[in-house]
């Protein structure tokens, strides 16, 4: 697991006026919520544009350290703009070790080349580059890694065909087999023998 480290401090102003001083001074208007009262912060928009450049900082436990003081946290919501290279604002979700949490996780796609389709010329498209997971802080998984070895021409996979770690389950699929979307399929190319 990562070890991310998100140095922020708090704030008691509040509304559009403080959030736009704010960005208007390099920093990023953010809330902690969870188990406690939600908390106001900000915190150095460089800074946390250099950590959300590791696609693992989405799915992983954070420290927040707000005026010194740590928190066990995930993200929640980010808002970027549109245009320039900044954090309009960020919201973290306050982590309790017993209690589940649901975030999404990206998916890895491997082993395709050693594949019969692969060989056969067939190609691999996938449909979904990350799933919503389930679990507690302690099993959460930075990414999943779906096989790719046994594959067949013609195949789609499904949530279901991701192999999940102990104590971990697709958001998903707790509502029901017609929720078991597709991630992935293969498929011969045109003229494709």
């Amino acid at each position: 697991m990562s070890n991310f480290v998100v140095e922020a401090v708090s704030r008691e102003d509040q509304g559009k006026g403080a959030s736009r001083r704010l960005r208007h001074e390099g920093l990023v208007p953010g809330v902690v919520y969870g188990s406690e009262t939600p908390v106001s912060i900000s915190m150095i928009n460089k800074d946390l544009i250099k950590q959300l450049s590791d696609e693992t900082f989405f799915s992983s436990i954070l420290t927040l350290k707000i005026d010194g003081k740590e928190e066990k946290v995930i993200i929640k919501d980010l808002q970027r703009h549109p245009a320039k290279l900044l954090i309009m604002h960020a919201d973290f979700q306050r982590v309790v070790s017993d209690q589940k949490i649901k975030i999404t996780v990206p998916l890895q796609f491997a082993n395709f080349e050693k594949s019969a389709a692969s060989k056969a010329a067939a190609k691999f498209a996938a449909e979904s580059n990350v799933v919503e997971v389930l679990c507690l802080p302690a099993n959460l998984p930075e990414a999943l890694t779906v096989d790719l070895t046994s594959v067949e021409i013609g195949q789609t996979l499904h949530l279901s065909d991701i192999t999940m770690p102990e104590g971990v389950e697709v958001a998903a699929l707790r509502r029901g087999g017609d929720h078991n979307q597709g991630i992935g399929y293969i498929y011969s190319p045109r003229g494709a023998k």
